[in-house]
């Protein structure tokens, strides 16, 4: 089978290369071509050798996952489904085929492309739609960093929905915030933001790469070593008995643990502060009391909140938040000198909002027959 040279980062694409007998050059020449140039046909890389380019098509491709749809929201948000393979039945059913989602969020200073992990996620959230959905693999660093070369090539034809402009960098912030929990697919997902930071690629900065983890406490550890991007931590609760509920990982590495994680990550982090995610589900998280727990709760952790009004599902047994619990939760912690962000609801008419990804998943956890069963009872 060809190798897809997606799989590869500069270090090991050279490596594979001085395998073939090539210079490690040539693999920054390629890496160059398919990163940069968006080129996937080895005929067009035109300053690298005949020789190299024959031996190219018959050992490698440059294969992104193949996309089974795109839609555009009201609000310029782009979602697409990616066919990442058969998962169970009849290769060529496509009932049967995995997928996962990606969105981009045009705004005016940036564009922000949300990147799935896993195909499902086992980590069972039970607000967001991807957890319900079960789990059935990892991705591969071609299929995570596949994501990111078809958005990016594909947007830098189309002008900027408010300037009109057309950017060579659509794409300037990446959250891996997507189908899956990142750190539970740590080698694949540290590949691939390697290949995202690099100046042979994407170029991006630490700073506009954030990874997003529910408390894997020893893998934050290890990406604190090898790399570390900006922090986004789905908090979701400020004490162990409801987070054990609504984030069951808690009960492996409860609050105490996790915020000890974050100060030790602070300091490699780009940024001097965490992010906390705080989806708020009504009358179950959003009460002034919970607030107040915050507050107590990250006192040594220097961080900023992102809340999240709940983006509702079918049969996901929570509700929105009223405007006005927000805003009392908002003002209780910008009160205690806390910087405030309230996510904007984007992409919701194509179920493109946050907790809403949930692509095609053949569960391999037993997770959606376990409540098939419970629910018919």
């Amino acid at each position: 089978m060809p190798q897809n040279l997606l799989d590869f980062d500069l270090e090991g694409l050279t490596a594979w290369f001085g395998e073939l007998g090539e210079k490690p050059f040539r693999a920054r020449q390629v890496f160059h071509w398919v990163h940069q140039a968006g080129v996937a046909d080895f005929a067009q890389m035109t300053d690298i050798a005949k020789s190299l380019r024959e031996k190219l098509q018959q050992q490698a491709v440059v294969q992104a996952p193949a996309i089974s749809y795109a839609h555009t929201s009201a609000d310029g948000t782009r979602k697409w489904l990616f066919d990442v393979g058969p998962s169970g039945g009849a290769a060529s059913d496509q009932a049967w085929r995995n997928g996962i989602e990606t969105v981009f969020i045009p705004e005016d200073d940036r564009g922000t492309l949300c990147v799935s992990s896993q195909v499902g996620c086992a980590l069972e959230c039970t607000f967001c739609s991807t957890g319900r959905q079960g789990f059935n693999r990892n991705l591969t660093v071609a299929e995570i960093i596949g994501q990111l070369w078809v958005a990016h090539h594909s947007l830098k034809t189309e002008p900027n929905r408010t300037t009109g402009e057309i950017s060579d960098r659509p794409v300037s912030n990446v959250v891996m915030m997507g189908m899956g929990e990142p750190l539970a697919n740590f080698e694949n997902v540290a590949t691939a933001l390697g290949i995202m930071l690099d100046d042979h690629a994407y170029g991006l900065s630490r700073r506009r790469v954030t990874v997003s983890t529910s408390g894997l406490v020893p893998a934050m550890d290890r990406l604190a070593e090898r790399c570390p991007v900006a922090l986004a931590v789905s908090l979701h609760a400020p004490n162990d008995a409801l987070r054990d509920q609504i984030v069951p990982i808690n009960k492996k590495y409860p609050l105490r643990e996790l915020m000890a994680a974050c100060r030790r990550y602070l300091i490699h982090a780009p940024r001097d502060f965490i992010t906390f995610e705080y989806v708020m589900l009504a009358g179950v998280n959003d009460a002034p009391g919970h607030a107040r727990q915050l507050i107590e709760l990250v006192r040594d952790v220097p961080c900023k909140f992102n809340l999240i009004p709940f983006n509702p599902f079918l049969d996901s047994g929570y509700e929105k938040p009223r405007m006005e619990a927000m805003r009392v939760f908002r003002e209780i912690l910008q009160d205690a000198g806390y910087v405030v962000t309230t996510r904007k609801t984007r992409g919701d008419d194509i179920d493109a909002a946050c907790g809403q990804l949930a692509g095609k998943v053949a569960d391999k956890s037993g997770r959606v027959m376990k409540r098939m069963h419970k629910e018919a009872a």
